[in-house]
């Protein structure tokens, strides 16, 4: 396997959710290529802030940048959609795209890298955030139209006997990850994240950037589907020579 596309709603999406396994991948020689469809512009400034609010994009572009570079992946693409801003009570929202539109996008940068898997947000968006589901839904729309060429596997997928807010309970995890040989990389990515450190301690409280993310990840592939057992392909026999394990329930 030579080529992975990961495709998030936001800077950070690449590290919290899946940094482990970028940088398992990368350490194995696979040619790591994330999409980002926003550049944050919605999301937390930093506490203090770390910037003005229409210098946010910009920062958050850049802490994206210095993320890649800690996961050892190979090139960033980044989308012109907008993240909204966070609403009253927390309230989220998706960025106003057209759908065909997002869907050639993700085509396009999928044949740019030679993408043989593309790895994306879950069918519930992790905690249920529009932006997610919307680049779920996109990416998996555009696996779909390369008629079988590409494989499909979203992350953050449901890990039975570990709570987690960020599984998507309608994923249950085909492979899970013990990613403490990554784990250095992944702190040192999500300290790239400066203006969503506050966020990240509210939501996995740490005293440390290692105790701030998760040790363990997971993935569940959707295209093409698995009848039973875990899907056996390249990506998935290069997770389980690393130490992958198959959840019981399955």
């Amino acid at each position: 396997m030579k080529s992975v596309l990961v495709v998030g709603a936001h800077p950070d999406d690449e590290t919290m959710l899946t940094g482990g396994i970028l940088a398992l991948l990368s350490s194995h020689g696979v040619g790591v290529h994330i999409l980002c469809a926003t550049r944050g512009e919605g999301g937390e400034m930093g506490d203090p802030p770390v910037c003005e609010r229409s210098e946010l994009g910009a920062v958050r572009e850049q802490e994206l940048y210095c993320a890649a570079e800690q996961l050892g992946a190979t090139s960033v693409y980044i989308l012109d959609y907008v993240d909204p801003l966070v609403g009253p009570g927390e309230e989220l929202y998706p960025f106003e795209a057209d759908f065909d539109t997002l869907v050639g996008e993700i085509r396009r940068v999928i044949h740019q890298v030679e993408a043989e898997v593309v790895l994306a947000h879950g069918t519930d968006g992790e905690y249920g955030h529009p932006a997610h589901q919307l680049v779920h839904e996109a990416a998996k729309a555009a696996v779909e139209q390369e008629g079988g060429e590409v494989l499909f596997y979203s992350f953050a997928a449901k890990v039975p006997g570990i709570d987690d807010h960020i599984w998507n309970d309608s994923n249950p995890a085909h492979l899970a990850v013990d990613i403490g040989p990554w784990l250095d990389a992944k702190a040192e990515a999500a300290r790239c994240h400066v203006s969503q450190h506050g966020l990240f301690k509210r939501h996995h409280p740490g005293e440390t950037f290692h105790q701030l993310v998760r040790g363990t990840e997971a993935v569940h592939r959707h295209i093409p589907p698995v009848e039973a057992g875990s899907p056996r392909d390249a990506f998935s026999d290069l997770l389980l020579a690393a130490g992958a394990w198959i959840p019981e329930f399955l």
